[in-house]
């Protein structure tokens, strides 16, 4: 018996990296997968091709499960509705969702430009809109589902040259925390993972000193995509019920629960602020508790501190 039997589920970006694994292991597990990828480039500038979705999808039928691949972009509204006919059509309905579909365009802020916000956001926030609007429908009449977007350390912590990625993950984690409060009456539930793993998109980021060689190294080996894709295929399984609302990482064998967002100082004056106390009072009273501007912790390191 697996965790998936008798489910049908969505798997975006399912011809690379993490996707490719979600869908193998949700098969694995004993869904029926629609594996979409457009098949496009790291930065999403090329025609795409439905390549790399129909060879996962082979794969999982050859090894003995059901699959159908799907090339189009979830930046398209009308598509993801049509993945969603599909997956009714071939397998009689649609229980869950694995979303990491994803680009890249990283840049410095100042040097960016519209399109690079635009194709990033179109990605990540946008198809994150589209894959839960062409379903919730679906899920709440049923009274069964579950989704798991993808959010970032770049948009929980920050990273330089990701301003339009991190402000993508991180309406990712707004999103997914809001469809698990409307939809906890309906059984709907969501979730999101901020995943470390070897992929095209680590190995993307430039290598700029021997430490971050050694430190690419180390994610080959022991940083993969299989492992935050297991841990996604486990949390829209029924036996993860219980779980919704949620913002995970995933970092080797390392699983972790993040905090969410909450006050963390209150500074009052009954008589009313005015500019000179806010600068003279209030912010000296908060500015201990302040988070500085070192970039998001390693795998079980220390934080990596910004340049000079």
């Amino acid at each position: 018996m697996g965790a998936l039997d008798g489910k049908v589920v969505l798997v975006t970006g399912g011809g690379n990296g993490i996707g490719r694994d979600c869908a193998l292991i949700a098969a694995q597990e004993g869904a029926k997968v629609v594996v979409n990828d457009l098949g496009a480039g790291l930065k999403g500038d090329d025609a795409g091709s439905a390549g790399p979705a129909e060879e996962v999808a082979a794969l999982i039928r050859a090894n003995g499960g059901e699959a159908v691949s799907n090339s189009d972009s979830v930046t398209n509204l009308d598509a993801v509705y049509g993945m969603v006919d599909q997956a009714k059509k071939a397998f009689g309905g649609l229980h869950a969702v694995i979303n990491p579909a994803g680009i890249l365009r990283d840049v410095m802020f100042h040097k960016m430009t519209e399109a690079d916000w635009d194709a990033v956001i179109a990605v990540h926030m946008r198809g994150s809109f589209n894959v839960a609007r062409a379903t919730i429908e679906l899920f709440r009449e049923q009274n069964d589902g579950a989704y798991m977007f993808f959010t970032s350390t770049s948009g929980l912590f920050g990273n330089i040259g990701q301003a339009n990625y991190g402000a993508a993950k991180m309406g990712i984690a707004g999103l997914s925390r809001i469809i698990a409060m409307e939809g906890a009456r309906n059984n709907v539930r969501s979730n999101c993972l901020a995943p470390v793993a070897w992929t095209r998109m680590t190995q993307s980021v430039p290598i700029k000193d021997e430490a971050a060689a050694e430190r690419r190294k180390v994610m080959a080996e022991k940083i993969r995509a299989d492992q935050p894709a297991r841990f996604s295929v486990a949390m829209v399984a029924p036996a993860a019920a219980h779980v919704s609302g949620q913002i995970f990482g995933s970092s080797g064998e390392n699983i972790i629960l993040y905090s969410q967002p909450r006050p963390v100082e209150t500074v009052t004056k009954e008589e009313g602020w005015t500019v000179k106390s806010i600068l003279e009072e209030a912010v000296p009273k908060m500015a201990p508790k302040f988070f500085d501007l070192n970039r998001a912790p390693l795998a079980g390191g220390q934080p990596q501190k910004q340049p000079a």
